[in-house]
């Protein structure tokens, strides 16, 4: 893949993420690694119709950004150190979905064991504690909540999901909000969560 598709698929599921209204218009940011760089979306840009040509280029090792007439997201560093601290990740999307930022105020859990395929995909979603976005504090705390989790809830701020590539990553995050939708919705309909067992049974198949 060279360095332009990798900007093209990043702007696109940028793109996906807001037309399936995962995020707002100029709220989240994605990610992919790329060798000793990563691609990153922009600051305070449509994500709606982001291109190529919009996509920045950071270095993963210290941060140096390599297109400077690319104002980077507030969140780079957070993406930055998710790579440093999971040499197997090769995607980050992060977003505002509003049922898992619902859950995110809150102090309930998303229960992902109501649909088989989303346990299968999201495990436990971990809660990492609020921290003002774009601070050094939310990067490292998010950042050692990836070393062990792939979907991740910020308090008061949104949703992350990771993986090994953007199609995957995405589907995490989409999962999540489904995952969240259907537990406000279990609320006022008798649901059944999937046992123990089953759960297991599940976790052999990753």
């Amino acid at each position: 893949m060279s360095i332009e598709t990798g900007k093209t698929e990043v702007a696109a599921f940028m793109k996906r993420c807001y037309d399936r209204a995962l995020t707002t218009a100029t709220g989240g940011n994605i990610s992919m690694r790329f060798g000793a760089v990563m691609l990153i979306t922009p600051s305070g840009k449509d994500k709606a119709s982001l291109t190529a040509d919009d996509i920045a280029e950071v270095r993963i090792s210290d941060g140096k950004n390599l297109t400077p007439d690319k104002k980077l997201s507030i969140e780079s560093d957070m993406h930055r150190r998710i790579y440093i601290s999971r040499p197997d990740v090769g995607a980050v999307v992060h977003s505002h979905p509003t049922f898992s930022c619902l859950f995110a105020a809150s102090e309930e859990s998303i229960n992902t064991a109501l649909v088989a395929e989303n346990w299968f995909l999201l495990d436990k979603v971990e809660k990492v504690s609020y921290a003002l976005m774009g601070s050094e504090a939310l990067a490292e705390s998010v950042a050692a909540a990836a070393e062990t989790h792939d979907a991740l809830l910020l308090e008061n701020h949104g949703a992350l999901a990771v993986g090994r590539t953007l199609l995957s990553a995405f589907d995490r995050l989409e999962s999540l909000e489904q995952a969240a939708k259907l537990t406000y919705l279990s609320h006022t309909v008798r649901c059944r969560s999937l046992t123990v067992e089953e759960r297991a049974e599940i976790a052999l198949m990753r």
